[in-house]
């Protein structure tokens, strides 16, 4: 699957290249992600970061068709469970916090429409879908437990055993498109967005909403979001 996605890209991008009215740029920026599903709690938005070929085929005055090829994350900040356990008399305590960063190449098919504002810039509108294949990226937890108050020589050994263990069954990370413990690598969504061209220059903000479950788990519904912000350039 992953060879067929790389695949109509590259025709895209080719066919798209020897068309009349097209310009290419480079795209980069800052990525605001997230789960949503029916079974879906307590995650929060992770950030990250989006890099890519922008391609902008305006086939009409004003009207255009915009993809490209991006590198982008996405995931979440799946859960944070706190710890209070104790060792005899001791205390331990703290937050275990667990996140899933998903790397994709994306590629994006949007009808665009431009508004005039003034000479060399223009307001731009677009929708349409997007298709996603995963490529990378860590399920990782990171575990903040600590000893509170002084521990006596005796109970040192347990104490440091327990901390031994806690973080050994919530520090260990797993590959996020492991075909056991992770997420299925292809997503496919609806994308729209709001930009300015400012002559060569390019701003734009959008929002991605999945529409594929990507869970391995055929019981649990869990599908990406996305919120983007990006600058460019285009030749």
């Amino acid at each position: 699957m992953k060879k067929i996605v790389l695949a109509l890209a590259m025709v895209a991008m080719v066919g798209a290249v020897s068309a009349q009215g097209l310009s290419l740029g480079i795209k980069g920026g800052v990525n605001m992600s997230n789960f949503y599903g029916k079974e879906v709690k307590d995650t929060k938005m992770k950030l990250g970061f989006n890099v890519g070929i922008a391609a902008d085929y305006e086939f009409e005055s004003n009207v255009a068709i915009q993809s490209g090829l991006y590198f982008t994350t996405k995931g979440a900040k799946l859960s944070s469970t706190n710890i209070d356990q104790k060792v005899g008399d001791i205390k331990l305590s703290g937050t275990v916090d667990k996140t899933a960063n998903a790397m994709y190449l994306q590629v994006p098919l949007h009808l665009a429409y431009k508004i005039d504002v003034t000479p060399g810039a223009r307001v731009v509108l677009h929708a349409g879908p997007y298709a996603a294949y995963g490529v990378g990226g860590k399920i990782s937890g990171k575990s903040t437990v600590k000893v509170s108050g002084n521990v006596p020589a005796d109970q040192k050994a347990a104490v440091d055993a327990a901390l031994k263990q806690i973080n050994a069954s919530t520090t260990t990370s797993v590959n996020t498109f492991d075909k056991k413990m992770g997420y299925k690598p292809f997503d496919a969504g609806v994308g729209i967005g709001v930009g300015a061209e400012f002559g060569s220059l390019l701003v734009d903000l959008g929002w991605d909403m999945g529409l594929l479950n990507i869970s391995r788990n055929k019981d649990v519904n869990v599908k990406n979001q996305n919120a983007h912000l990006a600058v460019g350039f285009k030749f």
